[in-house]
C-alpha cells in the first residue's frame, strides 16, 4: 500500500506540469468584460487572495452540481477556506471547468478534474494560497486542490484549476495513524475507520469542499479503465452548476 501511496501522491503533485495552452499565451482582451468578478487573464499568486475575497462577498454560494456521465455530485464548498472557494465559484460561472475533463483516476485513491485540451476561456497562469485547517481532512469525498511538489512549491500554493476528489478505503486506527505519520482526532480516526479516506494527504493538500451527495459517483468514475498516464480511456467530461443563493 505505501507504495501504491507514493505513486499516487505524485499524481496530485505533478498537476500544474501540462497546463493547457491558454493559460501560458500572452494575455489578451477579456471576451467577457460584463461579466462580474475579477478579470481571469489578470489574476496572478500576487493579487488572487485580494481579488476574489470580495468576490466571494458581493456574490456568495455554498454548493455546486458537478454533472458526469456517471451521474451528479452535490459539493459544499467550506466558509473556512475562502480563496478556494471563490476561486472554484468564479471559475465555475465563467464555464473554465465546463470544458474540461476527469483526467487522472488512480482507484481507491482519487479522481482528479479541472484539465481539458480544447479549452476556449482564457485564463492566467496563477495559483492559491494555501488555507489548511485542521479540521478538514482527507475522508471519502472530500475536494481538495492539486499543487506542485514542495521542491518546486514550497509555499504548498494550490493549482487554480486541478481539482480532486478523495476515495481512498476504510482504515484501521492503525494504519490511518500510520499512514498519517501524526497523531489524529479521535474524529479523524472514526471517520477513516467507518468511511475512509487518505490520511497521508492531511496538511499538504488544501481541502475545501465534501460531496455532500452523489458518492456513488466517485467510485464509478475511479473504476473506468485508464491508459498508462492515468488518463481515462474514455473521456469523463465534467460540467459545473453554481447553486445560487
Amino acid at each position: 500500500m505505501l507504495v501504491a501511496l507514493g505513486l499516487a501522491l505524485g499524481f496530485l503533485s505533478a498537476c500544474n506540469q501540462y497546463q493547457p495552452p491558454a493559460e501560458t499565451a500572452e494575455p489578451e482582451a477579456s471576451t467577457t468584460p460584463n461579466l462580474p468578478g475579477p478579470n481571469l487573464i489578470a489574476l496572478s499568486d500576487s493579487n488572487v487572495a485580494a481579488l476574489l475575497t470580495p468576490y466571494l462577498q458581493q456574490y456568495p454560494a455554498d454548493e455546486v452540481i458537478i454533472r458526469t456521465r456517471h451521474g451528479n455530485m452535490r459539493v459544499r464548498l467550506y466558509d473556512d477556506t475562502p480563496v478556494h472557494k471563490a476561486n472554484f465559484l468564479l471559475l465555475a460561472r465563467r464555464g473554465v471547468f465546463d470544458e474540461t475533463v476527469f483526467n487522472r483516476v488512480v482507484k481507491g485513491f482519487a479522481i482528479q478534474g479541472g484539465r481539458g485540451e480544447n479549452r476556449t476561456v482564457r485564463i492566467a497562469r496563477y495559483r492559491l494560497p494555501p488555507e489548511f485547517q485542521a479540521q478538514r481532512f482527507h475522508k471519502r469525498g472530500a475536494l481538495g486542490m492539486a499543487r506542485y511538489d514542495d521542491d518546486e512549491n514550497p509555499d504548498r500554493r494550490s493549482s487554480s484549476t486541478d481539482f480532486y476528489f478523495v476515495q481512498g478505503e476504510k482504515l484501521t486506527p492503525d494504519q490511518s495513524r500510520q499512514m498519517a505519520g501524526r497523531s489524529l482526532t479521535p474524529e479523524q480516526v472514526r471517520t477513516y475507520a467507518s468511511v475512509g479516506g487518505v490520511p497521508a494527504l492531511d496538511g499538504k493538500y488544501t481541502v475545501f469542499g465534501e460531496v455532500v451527495e452523489g458518492l456513488d459517483v466517485i467510485d464509478k468514475i475511479a473504476a473506468e479503465p485508464v491508459d498508462p498516464y492515468k488518463w481515462p480511456l474514455k473521456d469523463v467530461p465534467i460540467k459545473i452548476e453554481v447553486v445560487e443563493k
